[in-house]
C-alpha cells in the first residue's frame, strides 16, 4: 500500500482522497453513477513550515472541510437530477463559503462556547471541576446530538455510505480485492474516522482548558474559539497515529470510546452502495499512480 487514503460519505455517495487528489462518486436516480475527480493544492507542499506536527493538523483540517463542502455540493446536486438532466458540479464560491462559515459557527456555538457557558451558569468555584464538569457537558452534547442525528431516517442512507467508505479503505488497506462482495466482508469502524476525532477533540479540550480554571465568561468564549485550532492540530496527530498502529491493542483499547462512537454514524451498506465507494476509491487510487489532469464523467452500470 502507498498512498493514505481518506473520505467521507456524501448524498448518495462517497468522496475518497489522497495525497494530491480527491473524487467522489454519486449514485444517480436513474442508476448511473456520476464520477468527479479534482487535483488538491495544498499549502502543505509549498514550506516546510505547514508540515510540522500540530500545524499540518490545522491545515489538514480545514483543507479536508472544503474538499468536504465541495464533494457534498456536487452530491447534492448529481442526486437531485433528473434522467436528462445535466448537474451543476458545484456551488458558487460564495454559497459554499457561506455554508462554510454557517457549519462551523453551529458546530463552535454548540460543541465549544456552549457547554462552556452552562458550565458558567453553575456554582462551581474550583477551577478544575470547572472545567471537568464543562468537559462532560461537552461530551455528553456531542454524544446527544449523535444519537438523536442517528434517529433520523432520512440520514440512513448517508451512515450507509459512511461504512461503505470505511469498508472500502479498511480492505484496501489490507490488500484485498476492491470488489463489493469483498469489501463487504471488512469492518465499518476505522480509526482515523471524523467521529472519532470530534470526540478526541473535545476530551483533549479539557486537558488543555485545565491551565486556565474558570474563567469570565467573555474569557470562556474567546479562549473556547481561539484554541480551537491547537487543539484540533493535537488531535489530529494522535488519530494519525493511531492510524498507523491499528495493531497496538493498548492503544485500539485507549481510542475504543471514539470507535464505538462510529456505531451511532454507520449502518451496513448495500452491495450497490459498497460499488460507488469502490469506484470513488479506485478513482483516486488511479489519480494518485499516474497524476492526470482534473476530469469529470459519467459512467453507466454494468
Amino acid at each position: 500500500m502507498s498512498a493514505p487514503i481518506g473520505g467521507q460519505a456524501v448524498l448518495e455517495g462517497v468522496m475518497m482522497r489522497g495525497p494530491s487528489n480527491w473524487a467522489v462518486a454519486v449514485r444517480k436516480p436513474n442508476g448511473q453513477i456520476a464520477e468527479v475527480c479534482r487535483p488538491i493544492e495544498s499549502v502543505m507542499k509549498r514550506h516546510w513550515v505547514f508540515r510540522l506536527p500540530i500545524v499540518r493538523g490545522v491545515i489538514a483540517l480545514g483543507e479536508s472541510l472544503a474538499i468536504g463542502f465541495r464533494a457534498l455540493s456536487i452530491s447534492a446536486n448529481y442526486a437531485a437530477a433528473d434522467d436528462n438532466e445535466e448537474a451543476e458540479t458545484e456551488l458558487s464560491r460564495g454559497a459554499l463559503v457561506f455554508a462554510f462559515l454557517l457549519a462551523i459557527g453551529f458546530a463552535i456555538s454548540i460543541f465549544k462556547v456552549g457547554p462552556a457557558l452552562l458550565a458558567d451558569l453553575l456554582p462551581i468555584s474550583n477551577g478544575t471541576w470547572f472545567v471537568l464538569v464543562e468537559g462532560a457537558i461537552r461530551v455528553t452534547v456531542f454524544v446527544l446530538y449523535l444519537i438523536l442525528i442517528s434517529l433520523l431516517p432520512d440520514l440512513r442512507r448517508v451512515f450507509q455510505y459512511h461504512a461503505a467508505e470505511h469498508k472500502a479503505i479498511n480492505a484496501y488497506e489490507a490488500g484485498e480485492e476492491l470488489e463489493p462482495q469483498t469489501v463487504q466482508r471488512y469492518s465499518l469502524i476505522h480509526p482515523r474516522c471524523g467521529t472519532a476525532f470530534l470526540l478526541w477533540v473535545m476530551v483533549i479540550a479539557i486537558f488543555v482548558f485545565a491551565f486556565f480554571g474558570r474563567l469570565p465568561w467573555y474569557w470562556l468564549i474567546v479562549t473556547r474559539i481561539a484554541f480551537l485550532p491547537l487543539i484540533a492540530g493535537i488531535a489530529y496527530e494522535l488519530i494519525r497515529f493511531a492510524g498507523k498502529h491499528t495493531d497496538n491493542r493498548v492503544l485500539m483499547a485507549f481510542l475504543a470510546p471514539g470507535l464505538w462512537l462510529q456505531r451511532l454514524t454507520t449502518r451496513e451498506p448495500s452491495l450497490d452502495q459498497l460499488e460507488v465507494s469502490i469506484r470513488a476509491l479506485r478513482e483516486v487510487l488511479a489519480l494518485e499512480a499516474h497524476g492526470g489532469p482534473e476530469t469529470e464523467r459519467v459512467e453507466v452500470m454494468a
